[in-house]
């Protein structure tokens, strides 16, 4: 894997704040965007993914959890595409579902779970790692792949 393009670290003291951390990165997401979510349970991945639906203008009653379906899709301002790669084994059994047509696509591409299978990734992304401090702050490690996702990165979170 090539190292990050740009990587920018923002603390978040809330489930409140990474919502709206996720509600402002959702604002900003156009087709082809793919956005990879690493961190250990309780870190705050599915806050982070109810601001993004919320801010890519999803209904909030459309959002539920993909562990079941593995992807799931949401109508917004654009396609978005919520896949948890929590129960897969393997590369081999995402490729199966069709997954693999996602990325590049229609829409934004929204992933949990990213470490498990990391080849499930484009060459260029979005990685957000979120890291438990204590119980109820998070740091959120943000990384771009590509002068696309840095341009992303850049408007998030300045």
């Amino acid at each position: 894997m090539s190292a990050p393009t740009t990587s920018r670290t923002v603390r978040s003291d809330s489930p409140e704040e990474t919502h709206r951390l996720g509600v402002r990165l959702g604002r900003l997401l156009r087709p082809g965007d793919f956005i990879g979510l690493v961190g250990d349970l309780g870190a705050g991945k599915t806050h982070l993914v109810r601001g993004v639906a919320e801010g890519a203008e999803v209904a909030r009653s459309e959002v539920a959890s993909p562990t079941f379906a593995i992807v799931y899709p949401y109508r917004g301002r654009l396609p978005l595409y919520h896949a948890d790669l929590y129960r897969l084994a393997d590369y081999d059994e995402l490729y199966a579902t069709g997954f693999m047509d996602l990325p590049g696509g229609d829409g934004a591409v929204l992933v949990e779970w990213l470490d498990r299978i990391p080849e499930a990734a484009p060459r260029e992304y979005l990685r957000i790692t979120l890291r438990y401090l204590d119980e109820s702050a998070r740091e959120l490690v943000a990384e771009a792949f590509g002068a696309r996702h840095s341009q992303l990165l850049s408007d998030w979170l300045e």
